[in-house]
């Protein structure tokens, strides 16, 4: 038997370790409990990358897939209508996730790849060897890839690969002066990116509710905003929503998405629960056009303060008074866990009211001080956020150019 090391930072390391998972344990006995997802059909995508990489448009070559966004939009800036929609009937799935690709083409390509995928779906639901589970999930799917193929609906990624990515454009994205951006936490998924129920807690829903707030703060603003359920999120309570592995690989495919978005607009992003570790690890990287990263109920961003997370845009942070998260240790031992708590003097984010919010997954609510106050930061109209505090420290400093 091994001797037991007692020395303060191993004990220190083992009661953070103990508390993790009691709170972990406690957690999932109470209601948010782990969702397994079986495999999709076949991922397409492999084939189309095979065939792009061989194409040409006469002599040229198509761009690379990791091609800088600018270098991609030169690309298409440089064919013709006939030519562009050609590529993205043929390569939807590679022109419907391509980084500088025109967002309309986007569109377009992600309509094409969802009627591929909802031909799949159908004939899933046929096949007689599925199990009951199966059969179920492959019904939901087919229901899912329906109501995307509305025609109002603009999609700006799709992938139906595993548990599935999508993100969703409410607005004119190459019009907008302000796009926001809706980053969401654990159980993000292509069956969960909407809901009927709970509305409000599903990133489409989010997005709906806050482009609404935004439009009655500001109507002569033109406002964007972006559900983006386009990374792979933890599922349910486990070791991976208590390590940032997911968050780091999320973070890459958010900064390219800001690096990628059409004209000159202002940018914001509305981070949730394990979504604030995401924005937490990008922020460093994100472009200077985004000025505000909002948080609400975060389990920290992995970083000890503002200063730590080596970003030039306004950190903004929230958490009503019975939200759970504030049970969760904001420690990091070992990789385990996130850091400080966001909304504590330590950290040093500009704290806002969350009144009116209820629970975890109540921060989008209408009527709510969490809503009003991300509609403020969308729009730039700074001076009506409100402050948890009776002052407005956490309004102070901005001013000019900022608060424009």
């Amino acid at each position: 038997m091994t001797s037991f090391d007692s020395s303060p930072t191993t004990l220190t390391a083992w009661r953070a370790l103990l508390a993790l998972a009691v709170v972990f344990i406690m957690l999932a006995t109470t209601g948010w409990t782990a969702i397994r997802h079986q495999s999709g059909p076949r991922d397409a995508l492999e084939a189309e990358l095979a065939g792009w990489t061989k194409a040409r448009i006469g002599a040229r070559a198509l761009p690379a897939t990791t091609a800088p966004p600018q270098r991609v939009a030169a690309f298409f800036g440089s064919l013709g209508g006939a030519q562009r929609a050609r590529l993205a009937d043929r390569y939807p799935l590679v022109v419907g996730n391509l980084n500088g690709a025109p967002v309309t083409l986007r569109y377009r390509a992600n309509r094409t790849a969802l009627a591929h995928s909802l031909d799949q779906e159908r004939k899933r639901v046929s096949d007689p060897n599925l199990t009951a589970d199966g059969h179920h999930e492959a019904v939901r799917r087919m229901h899912r890839f329906q109501a995307l193929m509305s025609a109002d609906r603009q999609i700006l990624a799709f992938d139906p690969s595993g548990p599935g990515k999508v993100a969703e454009v409410l607005g004119d994205l190459d019009r907008a002066e302000r796009v926001s951006v809706i980053v969401p936490g654990v159980d993000t998924n292509l069956l969960t990116f909407q809901r009927t129920t709970r509305k409000y807690s599903a990133p489409l829903g989010m997005a709906q509710s806050l482009y609404s707030a935004e439009r009655a703060a500001s109507p002569g603003t033109r406002t964007a905003v972006i559900a983006w359920a386009d990374y792979t999120a933890p599922v349910g309570v486990g070791m991976d929503s208590a390590i940032g592995r997911l968050a780091e690989a999320g973070a890459v495919r958010l900064t390219a998405l800001t690096g990628a978005l059409p004209g000159d607009s202002k940018v914001a992003l509305f981070c949730h629960s394990y979504g604030s570790v995401v924005c937490g690890v990008a922020a460093r990287r994100l472009p200077t056009r985004v000025g505000d990263i909002a948080v609400a109920g975060s389990p920290g961003m992995r970083a000890p303060n503002v200063a730590g997370l080596g970003t030039h845009a306004r950190v903004w942070a929230m958490r009503d008074g019975d939200d759970w998260i504030q049970d969760v240790p904001h420690l990091a031992v070992g990789g385990l866990g996130h850091g400080e708590d966001p909304v504590t003097p330590a950290f040093g984010a500009r704290v806002m009211s969350a009144a009116g919010a209820v629970g975890h997954t109540g921060y989008f609510e209408p009527g709510t001080d969490s809503l009003s106050n991300f509609a403020e930061i969308g729009v730039g109209s700074y001076d009506g956020v409100s402050c948890a505090s009776e002052d407005d420290t956490c309004r102070s400093g901005i001013y000019g150019d900022e608060a424009a």
